[in-house]
């Protein structure tokens, strides 16, 4: 029960800190919400020390977000916001999200990884 309970407060904090990152970086382009938005159906799932396949809404969500890297400057944005805004989370998953795209079927074009350089993506 505490469990279940730590999961959902972690996973409504995790929200408030993705779509908080816009203002963060005071940055009025909403891209960095949209992203956060791609990602939030997977928080449980990157959290968690033995998962399997990503969720359905959570692979909906990736294949929202490859939709929105389509050219350079989209995916280095994305980048960014993923960078600044998930890795601080406790009990990452690491091997979860970087495998998450792949597990989805989708081709972010980069791999999401704590030492990701958004600047030098192709």
């Amino acid at each position: 029960m505490a469990s279940s309970m730590l999961i959902k407060v972690t996973c409504l904090s995790v929200m408030c800190l993705l779509l908080a990152i816009p203002l963060a970086n005071a940055d009025p382009d909403p891209k960095c919400k949209n992203v956060a938005e791609s990602i939030i159906p997977c928080v449980e799932y990157i959290m968690t020390p033995d998962a399997s396949n990503p969720p359905a809404p959570c692979c909906n969500g990736m294949t929202s977000l490859a939709g929105q890297v389509q050219a350079l400057p989209e995916r280095q944005f994305a980048c960014r916001c993923i960078k600044d805004g998930i890795f601080d989370l406790p009990d990452l998953n690491l091997a979860a999200l970087a495998a998450l795209p792949n597990n989805c079927g989708v081709d972010l074009r980069f791999q999401i990884t704590p030492d990701m350089d958004c600047d030098n993506l192709n």
